[in-house]
């Protein structure tokens, strides 16, 4: 035991991936019984802290914001509000970098030309809900219902709400602060807990998919699957360091401190299922003050996809093209950029998300909906780098408004140089 005990925790992960992998070639889909019930516990494990950790930490951290220094006059929902608006714009600007990636190497590459028929799966196409119907959704009628299914942007706008109305109550609800605020503190330890057992639930996780799907099927894919993970590596390994440098930021302290975060996220595919983790390394190893951490992380992970909203639908709807013979315009180009950049904030917190926004796309450049079944066998593989991108992106433009606004501690491993850090925005 003290052996293992030992043992760093990724080289835990990447022995439970490769125990996993081998597995699963050996016994097939036989092994199915036994990895499905470890992936599923450990993603149900994971899912079990987000509506607490989420209500609780954006609560706090709202509360949080109005009261540093600095910043008493301007109260907490006006700062909360004011961060909010320079975080979106980044994610914004972060995710039309993410699609020109993606239609350049589509446009480059043309995915789908030569491709020969694959059997359609009628199932993968999903309804895409109105942009009425998601705003309008946002707002909970029933709070403890959306407690109870999971709804978290509905969690996200009442934890808001409950944070200003805190700060803006101050020493009147002083106990009730500090009760949410202790309430966060014990989901933060619970996801330490749970995050020690990634080891285990990578094994049942990336055992089932290759069980599931093998590697001869996936032949005639794997250009365009390397196609998605090159876009997706073109960002993590040469669009984010450039913009972490141009702030002065370390590159390696950066992903060094969130590793463990883009390895739950490879695994469990899920940005919501990885927000306990997320918050984690952003305040344990990043240094990000807790207030701002816990207020940008959990909306990033409701708003913020360059992997699923960026790179994935750009390149899918080039394939889709190529595939059925359509011939692609200007016009579209354009309109699958757009939607691709502005079809995340309308689709947020949508189960299945990356489906939902290609099925944006495709429904708005006017391309065939059957690109959806026609990609649905490789959906999980895609996933893992999808949902990697996603996750480090929300703590690439999260780590960039914090470096901006004083919002580091001087701790952090992001600057050599710690007269560097500004001082809190006023």
């Amino acid at each position: 035991m003290k052996f293992l005990v030992k043992i760093p925790f990724w080289l835990k992960t990447v022995i439970a991936f490769a125990a996993g992998v081998a597995v699963a070639l050996i016994f097939g889909k036989a092994a199915l019984p036994v990895f499905d019930p470890i992936g599923d516990t450990f993603i149900r494990a994971i899912k079990m802290l987000v509506a607490p950790l989420v209500f609780f930490t954006i609560a706090a951290s709202v509360a949080r914001l109005g009261h540093q220094e600095g910043d008493h006059e301007q109260g907490a929902g006006g700062r909360a509000v004011r961060l909010g608006a320079y975080t979106i714009v980044w994610f914004m600007i972060t995710s039309a970098i993410a699609t020109s990636v993606g239609l350049t190497l589509g446009t480059i590459f043309q995915p789908g030309l030569g491709v020969g028929h694959l059997p359609l799966d009628p199932s993968a196409v999903k309804a895409v809900p109105g942009p009425v119907e998601v705003l309008t959704g946002i707002v909970p009628s029933n709070i403890f219902k959306s407690f109870a299914e999971g709804q978290v942007l509905s969690i996200v706008l009442f934890a808001i709400l409950v944070g200003a109305a805190l700060g803006a109550l101050g020493n009147r609800v002083r106990e009730l602060a500090q009760l949410i605020e202790q309430g966060s503190q014990v989901m933060f330890k619970l996801t330490r807990w749970i995050i020690q057992l990634t080891p285990l639930g990578v094994f049942g996780l990336i055992g089932s998919v290759v069980a599931s799907y093998g590697l001869d099927s996936l032949k005639p894919l794997i250009p365009y699957i390397v196609l998605v993970y090159a876009g997706c590596l073109i960002l993590l390994l040469v669009v984010y360091p450039i913009l972490l440098k141009l702030h002065g930021l370390s590159v390696s302290g950066f992903y060094k401190g969130i590793f463990t975060a883009q390895q739950t996220a490879f695994f469990t595919c899920s940005s919501i299922g990885t927000l306990p983790v997320s918050l984690q390394v952003a305040v344990d190893n990043l240094k990000i003050r807790k207030a701002y951490a816990g207020f940008a992380l959990p909306l990033g992970a409701n708003m913020k996809m360059d992997g699923c909203g960026g790179i994935y639908p750009a390149i899918s709807a080039i394939f889709t093209a190529n595939y059925f013979g359509v011939h692609l315009t200007p016009t579209h180009y354009v309109i699958i950029a757009l939607s691709s950049i502005l079809g995340s904030l309308a689709t947020a917190g949508v189960p299945g998300v990356a489906t939902v926004m290609l099925t944006v796309t495709l429904s708005a450049a006017g391309l065939p909906l059957e690109g959806l079944a026609l990609l649905a066998a490789i959906d999980r593989i895609l996933d893992m780098m999808r949902t990697c991108t996603n996750v480090t992106s929300q703590l690439v433009c999260a780590t960039l408004v914090a470096r901006e606004n004083g919002l580091l501690d001087t701790d952090t491993p992001l600057l050599m140089d710690r007269r560097a850090l500004k001082a809190p925005a006023e």
